[in-house]
């Protein structure tokens, strides 16, 4: 197989947990961890119909209704030759499309299969909020498309149904059917790529059992509203009782439209994105100490190598791999930024860097 599926591998298993699908992970191990952390108070609320529970949705009537409303999404990673797969929500007849950022961090070229006219678009990244695991794309050329009916708060107790491009299968959606069972719920996850990590919380959670694939999804109520952008599940998908999480719409819908504005801030990034090409990882809370370079890309031709620990970016401190991207959101193509590093030789030393352009953050 000449194709990786390395960066699926990294952030499907965020989305599972322990990653164990057999050929997605191709002996590359786990990944990335996900551990559901303890909830904030919120999450103790309870169950409204406890004592008149409603009855589940039907998965294929939702199929039905909301599938049309749903895009399915492939990547691929030039970087790594590796290839990815998602799910995202059309909020527009236009073509603009909410996902998880995670579906397409770090990819080179996207591409989007529209269920409901049955087409497939290139995509460009509008801009997104790693912060919040939001972005928000544009189908290429896209109009008149099915668009999602926006739900509100969601209420534990009540059905629901996931739908997403589980596997990356495409076609029409899988659905899942559940109940809501916790709000405010946290999880934490690690970009093994990167370094990054990356903490979500505030998500509804729900015994429904998300899987590879499903990331940008919907989830929905019995009457077809969003109320959730499915984002992450523990790894009992593989057995019943598996549970997933999902940012509550209200909230990803004012990242979304705080990118469709174009006001960028130290979280939301608008437009290209800046490439420095190199990969990092944590160095004691010293600094970011430098893995891989890509051999074309700028930190390549200023001399930054593989075992250098960058200290700071534009004299700001550089703490860990979190930090080191994090410098780099309100960056464009173009820009020009001192890196301060520790060479593996020995010394300190100073390159100034004309960022290129690159693949989401």
């Amino acid at each position: 197989m000449s194709k990786s599926h390395h960066h699926r591998s990294v952030w499907w298993s965020w989305l599972v947990g322990v990653l164990t699908v057999v050929g997605l992970g191709l002996g590359l191990g786990s990944g990335v961890g996900l551990a559901p952390a303890s909830a904030a108070p919120s999450g103790l609320a309870l169950d409204r119909f406890a004592d008149r529970p409603l009855a589940p949705i039907d998965p294929s009537a939702m199929v039905g209704q909301v599938g049309p409303q749903v895009v399915n999404i492939d990547t691929k990673f030039g970087y790594n030759n590796a290839v990815g797969a998602g799910t995202g929500i059309v909020i527009d007849p236009n073509g603009v499309v909410l996902t998880n950022n995670h579906v397409i961090s770090g990819a080179t070229e996207i591409s989007a299969f529209d269920v409901g006219n049955g087409q497939t678009y290139a995509v460009d990244v509008v801009g997104y909020d790693r912060t919040q695991d939001i972005a928000v794309l544009q189908l290429r050329g896209a109009a008149g498309l099915p668009t999602a009916t926006i739900g509100g708060e969601a209420t534990v107790g009540e059905p629901i149904v996931a739908l997403g491009n589980v596997g990356g299968q495409g076609g029409t959606p899988n659905a899942v059917a559940g109940k809501v069972v916790a709000l405010n719920q946290s999880v934490s996850a690690t970009d093994t790529l990167t370094g990054a990590q990356e903490n979500l919380g505030g998500l509804i959670q729900a015994d429904a059992p998300i899987k590879p694939g499903d990331s940008g999804g919907p989830m929905v109520n019995s009457a077809g509203q969003v109320i959730g952008v499915d984002t992450a599940a523990t790894d009992s998908y593989k057995m019943s009782g598996g549970q997933g999480f999902a940012i509550p719409i209200g909230r990803a819908m004012a990242v979304a439209n705080q990118i469709r504005s174009g006001a960028g801030s130290n979280t939301v990034h608008i437009g290209p994105t800046a490439f420095l090409g190199l990969g990092v990882t944590d160095n004691n809370g010293n600094g970011a100490r430098v893995q891989r370079v890509v051999n074309t890309g700028p930190a390549a031709a200023a001399g930054i190598a593989p075992g250098d620990v960058i200290t700071a970016v534009d004299n700001v401190p550089i703490n860990g791999a979190t930090s080191m991207t994090d410098v780099l959101v309100p960056h464009h193509p173009g820009d020009t930024i001192a890196v301060h590093y520790r060479s593996a030789g020995g010394g300190d030393r100073t390159a100034i860097v004309a960022l290129a352009e690159g693949p989401p953050a």
